[in-house]
Protein backbone atom coordinates (compact mmCIF):
# COMPACT_ATOMS: atom_id res chain seq x y z
CA UNK A 1 0.00 0.00 0.00
CA UNK A 2 1.49 3.38 -0.97
CA UNK A 3 1.57 6.24 1.58
CA UNK A 4 -1.23 8.58 1.91
CA UNK A 5 1.11 11.50 1.03
CA UNK A 6 2.03 9.24 -2.48
CA UNK A 7 -1.68 8.55 -2.89
CA UNK A 8 -2.75 12.29 -2.27
CA UNK A 9 -0.83 13.31 -4.99
CA UNK A 10 -1.38 10.41 -7.52
CA UNK A 11 -5.22 11.31 -6.89
CA UNK A 12 -5.39 14.93 -7.34
CA UNK A 13 -2.29 14.28 -10.70
CA UNK A 14 -5.31 12.03 -12.37
CA UNK A 15 -8.37 14.33 -11.44
CA UNK A 16 -6.42 17.08 -13.26
CA UNK A 17 -5.89 14.93 -16.01
CA UNK A 18 -9.29 13.84 -15.88
CA UNK A 19 -11.52 16.65 -16.09
CA UNK A 20 -9.10 19.77 -17.56
CA UNK A 21 -10.62 22.92 -17.60
CA UNK A 22 -12.93 21.90 -14.69
CA UNK A 23 -10.13 21.44 -12.09
CA UNK A 24 -10.06 24.66 -9.48
CA UNK A 25 -6.50 24.12 -8.18
CA UNK A 26 -7.67 26.83 -5.08
CA UNK A 27 -9.59 24.58 -3.76
CA UNK A 28 -6.74 22.36 -2.71
CA UNK A 29 -5.69 24.16 -0.09
CA UNK A 30 -9.04 24.14 1.62
CA UNK A 31 -8.94 20.44 1.09
CA UNK A 32 -6.13 19.83 2.48
CA UNK A 33 -6.77 21.95 6.03
CA UNK A 34 -10.13 20.43 6.20
CA UNK A 35 -8.30 16.62 5.92
CA UNK A 36 -5.79 18.07 8.96
CA UNK A 37 -8.36 19.02 11.03
CA UNK A 38 -9.83 15.78 11.96
CA UNK A 39 -10.51 12.21 10.92
CA UNK A 40 -14.01 12.47 9.91
CA UNK A 41 -13.26 15.46 7.70
CA UNK A 42 -10.42 13.39 6.05
CA UNK A 43 -12.70 10.39 5.73
CA UNK A 44 -15.27 13.18 3.47
CA UNK A 45 -12.43 14.24 1.54
CA UNK A 46 -10.78 10.69 0.58
CA UNK A 47 -13.37 8.29 -0.93
CA UNK A 48 -10.72 7.66 -3.69
CA UNK A 49 -8.81 6.40 -0.95
CA UNK A 50 -10.93 4.84 0.94
CA UNK A 51 -11.60 2.65 -2.27
CA UNK A 52 -7.80 2.04 -2.89
CA UNK A 53 -7.19 0.34 0.45
CA UNK A 54 -10.60 -1.03 2.18
CA UNK A 55 -10.67 -4.29 1.14
CA UNK A 56 -7.13 -4.47 2.33
CA UNK A 57 -8.42 -3.34 5.93
CA UNK A 58 -11.25 -5.79 6.02
CA UNK A 59 -10.63 -8.14 3.05
CA UNK A 60 -14.17 -9.97 4.47
CA UNK A 61 -15.91 -7.94 3.12
CA UNK A 62 -15.15 -8.58 -0.77
CA UNK A 63 -17.13 -11.54 -0.74
CA UNK A 64 -20.37 -9.47 -0.40
CA UNK A 65 -22.66 -9.51 -2.97
CA UNK A 66 -22.63 -6.75 -5.47
CA UNK A 67 -25.33 -3.98 -5.89
CA UNK A 68 -25.36 -0.38 -7.08
CA UNK A 69 -24.24 1.44 -3.74
CA UNK A 70 -24.02 4.78 -2.61
CA UNK A 71 -19.93 5.16 -2.47
CA UNK A 72 -19.53 7.69 -0.38
CA UNK A 73 -21.76 7.05 2.47
CA UNK A 74 -20.89 9.09 5.73
CA UNK A 75 -23.15 10.84 8.47
CA UNK A 76 -23.45 14.04 6.32
CA UNK A 77 -24.24 12.50 3.37
CA UNK A 78 -28.31 13.33 4.27
CA UNK A 79 -30.47 16.29 3.60
CA UNK A 80 -33.74 17.11 2.36
CA UNK A 81 -35.78 17.93 -0.70
CA UNK A 82 -39.09 18.23 -1.90
CA UNK A 83 -40.36 15.29 -4.28
CA UNK A 84 -42.80 16.17 -7.14
CA UNK A 85 -45.48 16.25 -4.72
CA UNK A 86 -43.79 18.80 -3.07
CA UNK A 87 -43.38 16.43 -0.19
CA UNK A 88 -40.79 17.26 2.50
CA UNK A 89 -37.82 14.06 1.84
CA UNK A 90 -35.22 12.84 4.24
CA UNK A 91 -32.43 10.91 2.75
CA UNK A 92 -29.05 10.43 1.03
CA UNK A 93 -28.56 13.82 -1.60
CA UNK A 94 -25.32 12.84 -2.44
CA UNK A 95 -24.28 9.88 -5.53
CA UNK A 96 -21.20 11.24 -7.03
CA UNK A 97 -19.05 7.81 -6.21
CA UNK A 98 -22.06 5.54 -7.24
CA UNK A 99 -20.73 2.06 -8.55
CA UNK A 100 -21.33 -1.23 -8.58
CA UNK A 101 -19.41 -2.27 -5.15
CA UNK A 102 -20.01 -5.11 -2.45
CA UNK A 103 -23.54 -3.73 -0.54
CA UNK A 104 -21.54 -4.45 3.03
CA UNK A 105 -19.45 -1.23 2.37
CA UNK A 106 -22.15 1.59 2.37
CA UNK A 107 -22.71 0.07 5.93
CA UNK A 108 -19.34 0.23 6.49
CA UNK A 109 -18.42 3.62 5.56
CA UNK A 110 -21.46 5.12 7.43
CA UNK A 111 -20.78 3.10 10.47
CA UNK A 112 -16.74 4.40 10.34
CA UNK A 113 -17.96 7.93 9.87
CA UNK A 114 -19.94 7.78 13.24
CA UNK A 115 -17.53 6.27 15.43
CA UNK A 116 -15.32 9.25 14.26
CA UNK A 117 -17.35 11.91 15.16
CA UNK A 118 -18.11 9.52 18.64
CA UNK A 119 -17.45 11.43 21.94
CA UNK A 120 -17.42 11.17 25.58
CA UNK A 121 -21.35 10.27 26.46
CA UNK A 122 -22.48 9.08 22.96
CA UNK A 123 -23.66 5.52 22.51
CA UNK A 124 -20.92 2.70 22.60
CA UNK A 125 -19.53 1.29 19.06
CA UNK A 126 -22.16 -2.01 19.05
CA UNK A 127 -25.20 0.27 19.45
CA UNK A 128 -24.40 2.17 17.09
CA UNK A 129 -23.30 -0.02 14.42
CA UNK A 130 -26.37 -2.23 15.53
CA UNK A 131 -28.48 0.61 14.80
CA UNK A 132 -27.15 0.98 11.65
CA UNK A 133 -27.75 -2.65 10.94
CA UNK A 134 -30.78 -2.92 12.03
CA UNK A 135 -32.34 -0.26 10.23
CA UNK A 136 -30.85 -1.52 7.19
CA UNK A 137 -32.20 -5.05 7.50
CA UNK A 138 -35.57 -3.56 8.21
CA UNK A 139 -35.37 -1.44 5.11
CA UNK A 140 -34.49 -4.53 3.05
CA UNK A 141 -37.65 -5.88 4.24
CA UNK A 142 -39.68 -2.69 3.19
CA UNK A 143 -37.90 -0.17 1.23
CA UNK A 144 -39.72 2.63 1.18
CA UNK A 145 -38.56 6.69 1.03
CA UNK A 146 -38.84 8.73 4.65
CA UNK A 147 -41.47 11.13 3.57
CA UNK A 148 -41.46 13.81 6.59
CA UNK A 149 -45.40 15.39 5.94
CA UNK A 150 -46.86 12.74 8.23
CA UNK A 151 -44.76 10.47 9.74
CA UNK A 152 -40.97 11.31 11.27
CA UNK A 153 -42.06 14.23 13.37
CA UNK A 154 -39.25 14.22 15.45
CA UNK A 155 -37.28 14.27 12.36
CA UNK A 156 -39.28 16.90 10.84
CA UNK A 157 -38.16 18.89 13.84
CA UNK A 158 -34.48 18.30 13.73
CA UNK A 159 -34.57 19.52 9.87
CA UNK A 160 -36.75 22.42 9.21
CA UNK A 161 -35.04 25.65 9.79
CA UNK A 162 -36.09 28.98 12.15
CA UNK A 163 -36.69 31.86 10.77
CA UNK A 164 -33.26 33.54 11.53
CA UNK A 165 -31.76 30.18 9.63
CA UNK A 166 -33.89 30.64 6.73
CA UNK A 167 -32.67 34.13 6.28
CA UNK A 168 -29.11 33.28 6.58
CA UNK A 169 -29.35 30.75 4.01
CA UNK A 170 -30.50 32.94 1.44
CA UNK A 171 -28.21 35.83 2.84
CA UNK A 172 -25.16 33.52 1.53
CA UNK A 173 -26.47 33.65 -2.03
CA UNK A 174 -27.01 37.26 -2.11
CA UNK A 175 -24.91 37.41 -5.77
CA UNK A 176 -24.59 41.25 -6.70
CA UNK A 177 -21.75 40.85 -9.04
CA UNK A 178 -21.74 39.31 -12.69
CA UNK A 179 -19.07 36.73 -12.65
CA UNK A 180 -17.80 34.73 -15.32
CA UNK A 181 -19.51 31.18 -16.10
CA UNK A 182 -17.83 29.02 -18.73
CA UNK A 183 -20.99 28.66 -21.25
CA UNK A 184 -22.13 24.99 -20.62
CA UNK A 185 -22.40 25.31 -17.17
CA UNK A 186 -24.40 28.67 -17.64
CA UNK A 187 -26.64 27.15 -20.68
CA UNK A 188 -27.66 24.07 -17.68
CA UNK A 189 -27.92 26.19 -14.90
CA UNK A 190 -30.46 28.25 -17.20
CA UNK A 191 -32.74 25.56 -18.34
CA UNK A 192 -32.81 24.09 -14.70
CA UNK A 193 -34.65 27.55 -13.99
CA UNK A 194 -38.51 27.84 -13.62
CA UNK A 195 -37.70 30.55 -16.34
CA UNK A 196 -34.87 30.23 -18.47
CA UNK A 197 -35.15 33.73 -20.10
CA UNK A 198 -35.48 35.04 -16.98
CA UNK A 199 -32.46 37.09 -15.42
CA UNK A 200 -29.80 35.10 -13.03
CA UNK A 201 -26.96 36.26 -11.34
CA UNK A 202 -23.91 33.25 -11.23
CA UNK A 203 -21.07 32.77 -9.20
CA UNK A 204 -18.66 29.97 -8.46
CA UNK A 205 -19.28 28.17 -5.23
CA UNK A 206 -16.56 26.42 -2.65
CA UNK A 207 -18.54 23.46 -1.08
CA UNK A 208 -18.49 20.28 0.06
CA UNK A 209 -15.25 18.36 1.27
CA UNK A 210 -14.74 15.44 -0.93
CA UNK A 211 -15.57 17.13 -3.82
CA UNK A 212 -13.15 20.09 -3.92
CA UNK A 213 -11.20 20.79 -6.51
CA UNK A 214 -13.76 20.19 -9.01
CA UNK A 215 -15.51 23.18 -10.51
CA UNK A 216 -18.84 24.18 -9.18
CA UNK A 217 -21.42 27.33 -9.95
CA UNK A 218 -24.63 28.53 -8.70
CA UNK A 219 -27.17 30.32 -10.53
CA UNK A 220 -29.55 33.13 -8.19
CA UNK A 221 -32.72 33.96 -9.56
CA UNK A 222 -35.69 35.32 -8.79
CA UNK A 223 -39.33 34.21 -10.13
CA UNK A 224 -42.82 35.39 -9.39
CA UNK A 225 -41.98 37.03 -5.92
CA UNK A 226 -39.39 34.75 -4.68
CA UNK A 227 -35.24 33.64 -4.81
CA UNK A 228 -34.50 30.37 -6.75
CA UNK A 229 -31.36 28.72 -6.84
CA UNK A 230 -29.62 26.45 -8.59
CA UNK A 231 -26.40 24.66 -7.82
CA UNK A 232 -24.00 22.67 -11.28
CA UNK A 233 -21.18 20.84 -9.99
CA UNK A 234 -18.12 18.65 -12.41
CA UNK A 235 -18.64 15.09 -11.75
CA UNK A 236 -16.41 12.38 -12.48
CA UNK A 237 -16.11 8.21 -12.87
CA UNK A 238 -16.66 7.07 -9.43
CA UNK A 239 -13.17 6.65 -7.77
CA UNK A 240 -14.34 2.76 -7.07
CA UNK A 241 -15.15 2.11 -10.57
CA UNK A 242 -11.42 3.72 -11.25
CA UNK A 243 -10.03 1.34 -9.14
CA UNK A 244 -11.52 -1.67 -9.73
CA UNK A 245 -13.20 -0.89 -13.44
CA UNK A 246 -11.20 1.32 -15.07
CA UNK A 247 -12.46 0.98 -18.54
CA UNK A 248 -16.00 1.92 -17.20
CA UNK A 249 -16.67 5.58 -17.95
CA UNK A 250 -20.78 5.90 -16.50
CA UNK A 251 -21.64 8.01 -13.81
CA UNK A 252 -24.00 6.37 -11.72
CA UNK A 253 -25.46 9.43 -9.71
CA UNK A 254 -28.75 10.09 -11.55
CA UNK A 255 -29.30 6.14 -11.56
CA UNK A 256 -29.16 5.34 -8.01
CA UNK A 257 -30.98 8.41 -6.74
CA UNK A 258 -34.06 7.99 -8.71
CA UNK A 259 -34.46 4.37 -8.09
CA UNK A 260 -37.93 2.23 -7.30
CA UNK A 261 -37.44 2.91 -3.61
CA UNK A 262 -36.52 6.86 -3.30
CA UNK A 263 -38.86 9.93 -3.86
CA UNK A 264 -36.45 12.04 -5.62
CA UNK A 265 -35.60 15.39 -6.41
CA UNK A 266 -37.02 16.22 -9.66
CA UNK A 267 -34.69 18.75 -9.85
CA UNK A 268 -31.51 16.72 -9.98
CA UNK A 269 -29.97 15.45 -12.92
CA UNK A 270 -27.16 14.43 -14.41
CA UNK A 271 -25.92 15.57 -18.16
CA UNK A 272 -22.40 15.69 -19.64
CA UNK A 273 -20.94 14.63 -16.81
CA UNK A 274 -22.48 17.74 -15.04
CA UNK A 275 -24.61 17.49 -11.66
CA UNK A 276 -27.56 19.98 -11.65
CA UNK A 277 -30.02 20.25 -8.44
CA UNK A 278 -31.88 22.84 -6.54
CA UNK A 279 -31.04 24.38 -3.22
CA UNK A 280 -33.05 26.07 -0.72
CA UNK A 281 -33.51 25.21 3.06
CA UNK A 282 -35.70 22.65 1.59
CA UNK A 283 -33.20 21.05 -0.67
CA UNK A 284 -29.95 21.26 1.07
CA UNK A 285 -27.65 19.12 3.08
CA UNK A 286 -27.66 18.23 6.94
CA UNK A 287 -24.45 18.69 9.13
CA UNK A 288 -23.55 16.93 12.13
CA UNK A 289 -22.25 20.18 14.20
CA UNK A 290 -25.97 21.40 14.37
CA UNK A 291 -27.16 18.72 15.66
CA UNK A 292 -24.82 16.61 17.14
CA UNK A 293 -26.64 14.23 19.46
CA UNK A 294 -29.27 13.47 16.93
CA UNK A 295 -27.35 12.42 14.22
CA UNK A 296 -25.82 9.86 16.41
CA UNK A 297 -28.86 8.61 18.15
CA UNK A 298 -30.38 4.99 17.47
CA UNK A 299 -33.30 6.05 15.82
CA UNK A 300 -31.19 8.21 13.29
CA UNK A 301 -29.01 5.76 12.77
CA UNK A 302 -31.58 3.23 12.45
CA UNK A 303 -32.84 5.44 9.83
CA UNK A 304 -29.42 6.52 7.97
CA UNK A 305 -29.31 2.39 7.57
CA UNK A 306 -32.78 2.02 6.33
CA UNK A 307 -32.33 4.81 3.80
CA UNK A 308 -29.28 2.79 2.11
CA UNK A 309 -31.58 -0.12 2.23
CA UNK A 310 -33.86 1.93 0.05
CA UNK A 311 -31.11 3.04 -2.48
CA UNK A 312 -29.35 -0.42 -2.88
CA UNK A 313 -33.09 -2.09 -3.36
CA UNK A 314 -33.78 -0.80 -6.70
CA UNK A 315 -33.34 -4.81 -8.16
CA UNK A 316 -35.76 -6.39 -6.35
CA UNK A 317 -34.17 -9.95 -7.45
CA UNK A 318 -31.04 -9.15 -5.23
CA UNK A 319 -32.88 -8.32 -1.88
CA UNK A 320 -33.33 -11.47 -1.08
CA UNK A 321 -29.48 -12.24 -1.74
CA UNK A 322 -28.54 -9.44 0.40
CA UNK A 323 -30.46 -10.43 3.49
CA UNK A 324 -29.12 -14.18 3.46
CA UNK A 325 -26.17 -12.45 3.25
CA UNK A 326 -26.69 -10.40 6.16
CA UNK A 327 -28.15 -13.47 8.21
CA UNK A 328 -24.82 -15.12 7.62
CA UNK A 329 -22.57 -12.45 8.85
CA UNK A 330 -24.16 -12.87 12.55
CA UNK A 331 -24.02 -9.80 15.13
CA UNK A 332 -20.87 -7.99 15.32
CA UNK A 333 -19.50 -7.87 11.91
CA UNK A 334 -20.17 -4.17 11.30
CA UNK A 335 -18.83 -3.01 14.41
CA UNK A 336 -15.57 -5.19 13.72
CA UNK A 337 -15.24 -3.83 10.50
CA UNK A 338 -15.89 -0.09 11.55
CA UNK A 339 -13.14 -0.45 14.03
CA UNK A 340 -10.81 -1.16 11.85
CA UNK A 341 -11.34 0.92 9.15
CA UNK A 342 -11.90 4.07 11.64
CA UNK A 343 -8.32 3.24 13.45
CA UNK A 344 -6.92 2.77 9.79
CA UNK A 345 -8.82 6.69 8.93
CA UNK A 346 -7.41 7.91 12.20
CA UNK A 347 -3.54 6.68 12.06
CA UNK A 348 -3.57 8.17 8.12
CA UNK A 349 -4.92 11.37 9.20
CA UNK A 350 -2.61 11.34 11.59
CA UNK A 351 0.02 10.90 8.94
CA UNK A 352 -0.71 13.20 6.78
CA UNK A 353 -1.74 15.95 9.06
Amino acid sequence: MNSIRTSVRAYENWLKAEIGADFVEGDLDEKHRKMRSSAFAFLRATYWRWAETILEICPELAEAPEVLAIGDTHLENFGTWRDSEGRLIWGANDFDDAASMPYVLDLVRLATSALLVRGRGDPPAREVCRAIADGYAAGLANPAPVVLERDHKWLRKAVLLPELERKAFWSKFDIRTRNPIRPDYERRLRASMPDPRSECRFAPRQAGTGSLGRARFVACGEWRGGPVLREAKRLTISAWSCRFDPKARAILAETIATGRCRAPDPHYGVKDDILVRRLSPNSRKLEVKTAADEFLSPRMLALMGHEIANCQADDPHRVPLLQADLRRRGKDWLCNAAEAAAEAMIGEQSEFA
